[in-house]
């Protein structure tokens, strides 16, 4: 048994959600936060847990803050449905939290892109912080790339959460798509962005990536895994321009 709350979010994740929850299986609970899917996600949900929660959608950080309010436990795992937790962690989780002596730990991931394990490209070991007391911790407001803010000792777990993101190419624009709009809203708080954040970050994005992060270890993946996420930054800056540029907002 694995002595903690797992909390999930989903919107239309009947490909993905059931080997998360096989994965959790054995978790002291499971509570899902659903935004009202039009799929089989819900019920295949309902199969593995009666905590199922429906709520219109709020933003990644708010819709988990809310699944860790509804955790019963008094340890909260946080679980994106395209994760998995592997038999090594679910045993490390167990024994971390039965020591007692972290107010919340992070956790490797292991990143897949098309199918491959990127080891490379800024990719791995990729530490998250997602497990934490749930009177210690909690989500930071953000639009997007949330993450868990703990109050208190952070400690380091060895194995790994696997994470099977971006199936394909076209997956991997549909979710830019939605990633650079929140994106562009943050920077836009912080003014317009001139020529420099679309001209030159998107190249620092792709050395950073490719040759500092040798990303070319990685093979063809790794070059289109670094063009991909240079033109990301790209459209997340000419996003936020284009915002200024509507609302007539100045630097």
């Amino acid at each position: 048994m694995i002595p903690v709350s797992v909390v999930i979010v989903t919107k239309d994740e009947q490909e993905n959600i059931e080997d998360a929850l096989r994965s959790a299986e054995g978790a002291q609970e499971i509570v899902v936060v659903d935004s009202f899917s039009t799929d089989r996600t819900v019920d295949i949900c309902r199969r593995y847990t009666d905590r199922v929660f429906q709520h219109a959608w709020e933003g990644y950080a708010r819709q988990k803050q809310r699944g860790v309010d509804h955790a019963q436990g008094p340890w909260v795992l946080i679980l994106d449905a395209d994760e998995r937790i592997t038999p090594e962690l679910r045993d490390e989780i167990a024994g971390a939290v039965q020591r007692g002596d972290h107010d919340g730990f992070a956790m490797p991931r292991k990143n897949y892109f098309l199918g491959r394990w990127i080891r490379h490209s800024g990719w791995w070991p990729d530490s998250t912080l997602r497990l934490f007391r749930k009177d210690r911790g909690g989500l930071e407001e953000r639009e997007v790339h949330e993450k868990v803010i703990v109050r208190g000792r952070v400690g380091q777990l060895k194995a790994p959460l696997e994470h099977y993101t971006y199936e394909t190419i076209a997956d991997y624009l549909r979710k830019m798509d939605v990633y650079s709009s929140l994106a562009a809203k943050e920077i836009g708080r912080r003014g317009r962005p001139g020529a420099f954040s679309l001209v030159v970050k998107p190249f620092i994005t792709f050395f950073r990536m490719y040759v500092f992060r040798r990303g070319y270890l990685d093979g063809m993946h790794g070059l289109v895994l670094a063009l991909l996420y240079s033109y990301y930054t790209f459209l997340k800056y000419a996003r936020a321009w284009e915002q200024h540029e509507k609302t007539g907002n100045q630097v």
